[in-house]
């Protein structure tokens, strides 16, 4: 590394000089000290760096567009990706499009951009060997540091933006600005459904600058290492395998990943808001403590030695260690705050949410069928559930929940009964499965504004709260 590549020349050299000759211009007649470049000039600089790069402009058009395209391919199809939460009410409502593509950006965008962003700007100065030119320009590394991490940030919330908007656009240009069914099975009018798709959004961006704190610090301590650029995309595989397993719900709640899923508590009645918060405030703790890490280790880099871009036992103690007691510290404080122990899941809990999603789905069915109108409190729906293979109080997660509702009908003396079949996931969420009788949740189609629609009855998703009612006192 003592000599630079020549694309780091041709690259850094010149904006360097420009930075380095204006910081001179304006502190002509100051001591050293006062010579410093200011930080937005260098924060300019970061930013048109990152931004001029063609991976960059290639991530920015795709995430400005691409959302868009899909969701309006969707509005245009037969089939829908019923399989993915709010995928069956992409033909109902335009502002079902931006929560599936939040869906799937949670799990597998959102974890690659940071990468792509976050992972690799201190890293690429390793590569191309331009440290020096930085230095001599900037001639200070902490604003070197918070130029970096802020161009970082600005790009980010680019992509998210950009993610978010082009696929609302989608939805709305295809589909319209029409009501959106929650996980409850209660109808929200479309300014209440565009509201919570946005904040849904916005606590998005939690766990995101988590991520991209943890690509910071691996960028800084692994230094041209590949697994840098990395490090993100592995940590957010490593906590969706980890929702997958049976781990005790204050664990799964103490994953900085965990408001990734827990936005879907938005869309329920009551809102789900506790989930959410802790989740936003875990992540939110994660992006500060990864970010603090990666500075500490980035003073005490010696830049002088060409050799020192791999801080190796160093990373380990600032790095590694650290991120792993943070861990350890919220898995125990969670659980404690709130009170949640074992998985969260039990047959009250399932229940009241089938029932309560019944008789909203209920209400919506009879309205497409022309019928006369019933209200929930009429219907006093009910749910009884059992589990395969479990005793007397069945919990946990499992496709093999089945549930049996009764509800009754104004003026009619016999309760209607409908059986359900239940894929509880461990995050709490569930799809029932209608499975007779054929004239309540078979399939059949119904009149809707936005034209033939399958049976709202038919199959349905909704959410259980993993946490107690009411923390434990």
């Amino acid at each position: 590394m003592t000599t630079s590549a020549p694309a780091s020349s041709s690259s850094s050299t010149a904006p360097s000089s420009a930075l380095s000759g204006a910081g001179a211009k304006e502190g002509a007649e100051d001591g050293p000290e006062e010579r410093r470049v200011p930080l937005f000039r260098v924060f300019r600089f970061e930013l048109v760096k990152v931004v001029s790069q063609w991976r960059t402009r290639l991530l920015l058009l795709a995430c400005w567009v691409a959302p868009g395209l899909f969701v309006a391919a969707v509005g245009r199809q037969s089939t829908l990706p019923s399989d993915t939460l709010f995928g069956r009410w992409m033909l109902a409502t335009g502002w079902a499009g931006p929560l599936v593509v939040l869906g799937f950006a949670g799990v597998w965008a959102l974890p690659l951009l940071t990468s792509v962003v976050a992972g690799d700007v201190f890293a690429a100065e390793d590569r191309l060997g331009t440290w020096r030119h930085l230095l001599v320009a900037v001639r200070s590394p902490r604003r070197i540091f918070a130029a970096k991490a802020l161009a970082s940030l600005v790009v980010l919330l680019l992509l998210v933006a950009g993610l978010a908007c082009s696929s609302a656009a989608g939805g709305l240009l295809t589909v319209g600005h029409r009501p959106l069914v929650g996980l409850d099975g209660g109808l929200l009018a479309p300014g209440d459904a565009a509201g919570r798709t946005l904040l849904a959004w916005l606590c998005a961006l939690a766990p995101t600058l988590a991520l991209a704190a943890i690509g910071l610090l691996g960028s800084v301590a692994l230094g041209r290492s590949p697994m840098g650029l990395l490090l993100p995309a592995l940590v957010a595989l490593v906590m969706q395998l980890a929702q997958m397993l049976p781990l005790p719900v204050g664990v799964r709640l103490a994953l900085p990943g965990y408001a990734f899923i827990s936005w879907n508590g938005l869309f329920t009645g009551p809102a789900q808001i506790r989930p959410l918060l802790i989740g936003v405030v875990v992540a939110l703790v994660w992006a500060v403590v990864a970010t603090a890490l990666a500075y500490a280790l980035f003073l005490r880099r010696d830049f002088t030695n060409p050799a020192d871009d791999v801080p190796g036992r160093r990373a380990v103690a600032l790095g590694v260690l650290p991120l792993a007691a943070l861990l350890v510290v919220t898995a125990v404080a969670v659980p404690a705050a709130t009170g949640a122990t074992g998985s969260g899941i039990d047959r009250a809990k399932v229940q009241r949410s089938v029932a309560t999603a019944f008789a909203h789905l209920y209400r919506l069915q009879t309205e497409q069928l022309n019928r006369p109108d019933v209200t929930e409190e009429r219907l006093r729906a009910t749910a009884a559930c059992e589990k395969g293979g479990s005793g007397a109080d069945p919990q946990g997660a499992g496709n093999d929940w089945r549930c049996v509702v009764s509800w009754h009908l104004p003026g009619v003396e016999a309760a209607g009964t409908a059986v359900y079949q239940l894929d509880v996931t461990a995050d709490g969420r569930f799809v029932a499965d209608g499975d007779g009788p054929k004239e309540v949740n078979g399939y059949f189609l119904v009149r809707t504004p936005a034209g033939d629609a399958p049976n709202p009855l038919w199959q349905f998703d909704s959410s259980v709260e993993l946490l107690p009612a009411t923390p434990k006192g």
